[in-house]
């Protein structure tokens, strides 16, 4: 494994940092698409078995292509540790349920991905787990909202798809002093953007799939945290549930991780002159990029983030049919539910991401029928103004 300089920059961290090579020398790291691996002896089986000897067992406990990314990904955010997981959601879930148990209380920000609202909301009180949703932004809500079974602390910050700001500073403050661990989802600003461990979080996940993979390719998500949690908490969990990264997956990653500076800079000078396009557009109701001096939480945005994010998130004049007329005439930008790749993406998070919520909740997010979230990528930005202001003019909004 190569010898990481503390004078290294983030960017030759992220093509050179945790890489192993064979004994054939090779450039780019090794994709050991293997499930198993032989033993020289019975004895040794044994002790990799008693973890005496440390080498590889299984690709679902462990992977020399996986281990590359864990490494990579670990000494870039600043953690001790970190495990890969085969999608994003599994990083979220695991990070969860390996720590927890039935009578324990998890506080989380209402503002979630939907499928993170579902284990909140739904399938953690199927294990005796109780749970609590507060309004993010309000720091006396986290304080309101402890019991004295209160273990956990959980949100997105940029949140999915508004764009709300969480205060990573003041909240971790409060949950060390409730006795609660801090999870965090940065999956929207992107470790380029921000880093919570710093900011007191005591663990970080991500779906892979978006800006680290970059591209559509793969599914991927990672866990970061103290080697204690990862070691004696999540990988026991991990081995024997079995939601393991694909080796060729980690590999993409691998590859996504050396090109991801270059990648999320360009999209945020794209997303901040979208933003601002969008803004002086006779159509748009309101703007929410935490690049802009509106955003509601822009003092947040400058003390914890380096840059507004790829994001944007906007409402429209009119109706969800507006809304949709809009979308269907777009010609750069396409429709999708992924966010966070080279080519723009935008979504309806009503009917989509956040459909399963009624509408009562949606309207208390913000989620209103014009809202659209829409994933800045790596056209150049005068086109993708023009194909949205095209399509304005298109729709009628």
């Amino acid at each position: 494994m190569t010898d990481t300089s503390e004078n290294w920059h983030p960017e030759t961290t992220l093509v050179h940092g945790g890489t192993l090579r064979s004994a054939f020398g090779e450039t780019s790291e090794a994709l050991f698409l293997n499930s198993g691996f032989v033993y020289e002896t019975a004895e040794q089986a044994e002790a990799r078995f008693t973890g005496d000897d440390p080498g590889y067992v299984y690709s679902r406990y462990a992977n020399p292509t996986v281990t590359m990314l864990e490494e990579r990904a670990r000494l870039f955010e600043g953690a001790q540790a970190c495990r890969g997981t085969a999608s994003g959601m599994a990083a979220v879930a695991s990070a969860m349920l390996c720590q927890l148990q039935a009578g324990d209380h998890v506080v989380a920000g209402r503002a979630l991905f939907g499928s993170c609202r579902y284990i909140v909301e739904e399938l953690l009180p199927r294990y005796g787990i109780e749970s609590t949703l507060i309004d993010g932004r309000d720091l006396d809500a986290w304080t309101t909202a402890v019991r004295d079974n209160t273990k956990l602390f959980f949100f997105e910050t940029p949140t999915n798809p508004t764009l709300e700001l969480v205060d990573i500073a003041a909240v971790s403050k409060i949950a060390k002093s409730a006795g609660a661990v801090v999870l965090i989802d940065n999956v929207f600003a992107t470790p380029m953007l921000q880093r919570p461990i710093p900011l007191g979080a005591d663990i970080v996940v991500y779906s892979a799939t978006k800006h680290i993979d970059g591209q559509g390719r793969a599914l991927g998500g990672l866990v970061l945290g103290t080697t204690d949690f990862i070691e004696e908490k999540l990988a026991p969990f991990l081995k024997h549930t079995g939601p393991a990264m694909s080796p060729f997956n980690a590999w993409v990653m691998l590859k996504g991780l050396e090109t991801m500076p270059i990648r999320v800079e360009k999209q945020v000078a794209n997303a901040a002159k979208v933003a601002d396009a969008l803004a002086d557009h006779a159509s748009v109701l309101q703007v929410l990029y935490p690049g802009r001096t509106d955003h509601p939480q822009r003092a947040i945005a400058e003390a914890q983030m380096t840059g507004g994010g790829t994001m944007v998130a906007f409402s429209l004049k009119g109706s969800k049919a507006d809304a949709f007329r809009f979308m269907n005439a777009l010609q750069i930008v396409r429709i999708s539910n992924n966010l966070g790749d080279a080519k723009s993406l935008i979504t309806h998070p009503a009917t989509t991401t956040h459909q399963r919520l009624d509408e009562a909740a949606r309207a208390e997010l913000g989620i209103t029928e014009t809202t659209l979230r829409l994933s800045v990528g790596l056209e150049h930005a005068q086109d993708l103004i023009t194909d949205l202001t095209n399509a304005l003019a298109r729709a009628g909004s």
